[in-house]
């Protein structure tokens, strides 16, 4: 059978033989909004537990605008104009709006990128900036939270007089949901507060995973906070697999974001009987796959669905290769997943973006992952702890082989925005804790 998985921007087309295909994962349907247009205006208009924003903003002598870099599907394009002509309207005038780019630790995006995030005659009127999380010229202490842990967040948000959150919301294999308050945390948030938020022993929590709010303290940490920044509004949206918008949110920091979860929760988190003996995923499609970094999420979330000592099957385009050079050189660090528990004896932090290889070598404790892109080399691949394949069918044969000829193939066509979940759930699935190390 033919199967189109998300790749890049458009798409792969792979074979799956029928005699093996036991299922293919698709979000539960839900049918677009006729009019999202129209779902934004209410949705600034009556929003969820607060006052209308055109309230909100009035009196306010500045704003900003909170917006997800390029890696997300948000369409902002439909969100900003209806959000900066109700705050000018409510008298912040236009030299004093910024919209900010929640880079969280990532690069920034500038030229044509702001142009595709936001449109040439938005980026042209307005004034749009980055957060740049290293910088600590740019970034001010607002408070400690939990064990002591300091929070510093971008001068351009903090220094805002009103501050509106946006971003879309999907599973999300840490924060357990996007949207609300991650737009704050860790969108706005320096590096020297994600070293502790994102460190060994955060990521290494059960509780850390795709779906779950209650107890997450990763997610109890950001709407905290959120909270104490003074976030005043959030305009969030939910997309079907399609990238169609399904729902606006639109109000305050958790009750709207509750809602647009509940919505995902119902169409994104798919119960399945047993897990398979392989499973056929990717990194989302663009934008999300533009860096291995980023596709890691794709074998996460298909955790569920493989059986221990299976094999996981991913394919991603990964136009802009490994992802950062904090990231790449650590994984060139390691021979093997055991190294990376080495390094961290000790250690809660060893370098940037080290969580994601953390949740890589989790997910090679349980499964065998065959990895197929046209933007990594093989000698790359072999220096990141993938095991390169020529495409997806040839993956397919050599799982194949592995596992005998009657092998079941489970196929998750959207990746990570679609997440598999057991009856019964595989206690410490997402975090195996290791012997003798960190």
């Amino acid at each position: 059978m033919q199967i189109k998985l998300a790749y890049g921007k458009d798409g792969l087309n792979v074979n799956v033989p029928d005699k093996n295909l036991a299922g293919i994962i698709h979000m539960n349907p839900i049918a677009p909004l006729s009019h999202p247009e129209e779902a934004i205006a209410v949705a600034l208009r009556d929003p969820i537990g607060c006052k209308p924003l055109r309230d909100i903003a009035h009196g306010r002598a500045s704003a900003v605008i909170v917006i997800s870099d390029i890696t997300r599907p948000v369409p902002n394009r439909l969100l900003l104009p209806p959000l900066l002509q109700t705050i000018e309207e409510a008298g912040v005038p236009r030299e004093k709006i910024k919209i900010l780019i929640a880079t969280g630790i990532h690069r920034p995006n500038l030229g044509v990128e702001l142009n595709q995030l936001v449109g040439e005659e938005i980026a042209k009127t307005y004034h749009c900036v980055n957060h740049y999380s290293e910088n600590p010229d740019t970034n001010e202490f607002l408070c400690a939270i939990g064990d002591d842990i300091p929070v510093y967040l971008c001068k351009h948000y903090l220094e805002a007089d009103l501050k509106i959150l946006t971003g879309l919301v999907e599973l999300h294999l840490m924060a357990g949901f996007s949207g609300g308050r991650k737009a704050v945390l860790p969108g706005v948030a320096s590096l020297e507060t994600m070293k502790r938020l994102h460190g060994y022993r955060m990521i290494q929590k059960d509780e850390l995973c795709n779906g779950r709010l209650k107890g997450n303290p990763f997610h109890e940490a950001a709407v905290e906070v959120a909270r104490m920044s003074g976030a005043d509004f959030i305009l969030n949206v939910t997309l079907n697999e399609k990238r169609e918008i399904t729902g606006v949110f639109g109000g305050d920091l958790e009750a709207a974001h509750e809602e647009a979860c509940a919505l995902i929760e119902r169409c994104a988190l798919v119960e399945i009987e047993s897990p398979a003996d392989i499973v056929i995923t990717n990194g989302g499609g663009y934008p999300l796959d533009k860096t291995l970094y980023q596709s890691i999420k794709g074998l996460v979330g298909a955790l569920e669905a493989v059986r221990q000592g299976g094999t996981v099957i991913l394919a991603a385009h990964n136009d802009e290769g490994g992802g950062s050079e904090d990231f790449v050189s650590l994984l060139r660090r390691l021979e093997d997943p055991m190294d990376f528990y080495k390094l961290t004896l000790g250690s809660d932090y060893i370098a940037k973006d080290q969580w994601m290889i953390q949740e890589l070598v989790n997910g090679l404790h349980r499964c065998e992952l065959l990895y197929y892109t046209e933007g990594i080399s093989e000698k790359d691949m072999r220096d990141f702890l993938l095991t390169p394949i020529a495409s997806v069918e040839a993956g397919i044969e050599q799982a194949l082989a592995r596992h005998g000829s009657d092998a079941k193939i489970l196929v998750i066509p959207e990746g990570p925005y679609v997440i598999p979940k057991l009856a019964t759930p595989v206690a410490g699935l997402y975090s195996w804790q290791t012997t003798g190390y960190a």
